[in-house]
């Protein structure tokens, strides 16, 4: 009997790599010159909600700690789809707070669409969804190669791993 193989399809994010992130940018914030007389100049990682928040005197300089922190994002490898603005609100003093969250789970719909391409692309896997994860198997390494390349190549707003390839 031919051994089957499979592998995860998730979006989990290294927490460690995103705390590492956000202190890098905190110390790139606090070292630029164009950030150095403001007194407002925050973001703070809520571990538990898996919420991000900046807080800035302007929405431009906002912004700009917003680009620090996606540049720090990808160098530590993670995808820029993990982050989700949420709001962007004036705060006391005229400051600016813009909330992000963490997408780490395929959510239901994602899930869908990822199993229909899968199954509409006539590739001999099984893809059923497991929880926030999906699990593809087939007989074939190349056929799960292809599935990968198929997935990688869809146009989703969640960030994509590959997990226990076997």
């Amino acid at each position: 009997m031919p051994k089957e193989n499979s592998f995860d399809i998730t979006a989990k994010v290294d927490m460690q790599e995103m705390k590492n992130a956000i202190d890098q940018s905190q110390r790139e914030v606090g070292n630029r010159f164009d950030f150095k007389s403001d007194k407002v100049k925050d973001i703070e990682l809520n571990e538990s909600q898996k919420i991000i928040t900046i807080t800035a005197t302007t929405d431009n300089k906002a912004d700009a700690i917003i680009d620090i922190l996606k540049s720090k994002i990808i160098k530590r490898e993670l995808s820029p789809k993990s982050i989700k603005e949420l709001k962007r609100e004036g705060v006391s003093g005229g400051n600016i707070k813009v909330t992000f969250g963490i997408k780490d789970v395929i959510d239901s719909e994602n899930a869908k669409k990822i199993t229909t391409e899968i199954k509409n692309s006539k590739i001999k896997v099984q893809a059923s969804i497991q929880g926030e994860e999906i699990r593809v198997k087939g007989k074939s390494l190349d056929d799960l190669q292809n599935i990968i390349s198929l997935v990688k190549s869809l146009e989703l707003d969640i960030p994509i791993k590959f997990e226990n390839y076997r």
